[in-house]
């Protein structure tokens, strides 16, 4: 016999995707919930975790359960794809605002993320990204500037990558990506239109060319109920060796 918290928890689920409980809206209360379904909170809590589990939900302190849309924007683990080239195939209004465009010598902190040393000089870029009018995307660029010369606030606007590939002609090789799920930050609150959001989703981007150069660092924050890291995986062959 199926467990209860997973019956009410697939008629939830069932009611988010068909609408029902449509996206933005907050669910009923747990102690509602426990009413409507004649159970105990803990069941109902444990429902809830598995709708937070698998993206239908956020909860949020104070204001209950949020239903998140199920049409996130997928953003490959695996790929290396532009903000600009991952827009083409949204279909909704994408844009990119620079915040903070600047010249200057490596901190102790990028020291340790970038290939340079203290006598280099890097590219400071903070560019925001917004969808549908809401900005949800903090980018924090830190670039190699010997390595990508000549860098402008009005590149950084359209697309670095295109202008490192069409205009340096260098080729962009492989990026190794190390993600985790964080407190947001006075920045991450002054920037992006976080509402009552506890988390944020950090992507840190090491970007190298082909020849296996570091050239770039990114530290991507995301507000959580927007984007859906998508990968592909296969099993390898686990038989015994002969």
């Amino acid at each position: 016999m199926q467990k209860k918290y997973l019956i009410i928890y697939e008629e939830l689920a069932e009611r988010i995707q068909n609408g029902t409980y449509r996206p933005k809206t907050i669910l009923p209360s747990e102690n509602e919930l426990a009413e409507i379904y004649n159970t105990s909170r803990e069941t109902i809590r444990k429902a809830l975790n598995l709708l937070a589990q698998n993206g239908m939900i956020q909860k949020i302190r104070g204001k209950g359960s949020l239903v998140l849309d199920l049409k996130k924007l997928q953003f490959p683990i695996s790929g290396l794809v532009s903000f600009k080239e991952l827009a083409g195939k949204i279909g909704g209004n994408a844009e990119t605002m620079v915040a903070e465009f600047s010249c200057q010598k490596p901190d102790e902190e990028m020291l340790g993320h970038l290939n340079v040393s203290a006598k280099d000089s890097i590219w400071r870029v903070f560019r925001i990204r917004k969808i549908d009018g809401e900005k949800i995307i903090l980018d924090k660029d830190y670039l190699a500037a010997h390595l990508v010369p000549g860098l402008t606030k009005e590149i950084c606007q359209n697309s670095i990558f295109a202008y490192i590939e069409h205009e340096l002609n260098k080729k962009i090789s492989f990026a190794r990506k190390e993600f985790t799920v964080e407190e947001p930050t006075a920045e991450d609150r002054r920037y992006l239109d976080m509402d009552d959001f506890q988390s944020i989703v950090v992507v840190k981007n090491y970007i190298y060319f082909e020849d296996a150069t570091q050239f770039q660092y990114t530290e991507s924050r995301h507000r959580p109920d927007k984007f859906r890291f998508v990968d592909f995986a296969r099993r390898m062959d686990s038989s015994p060796m002969p």
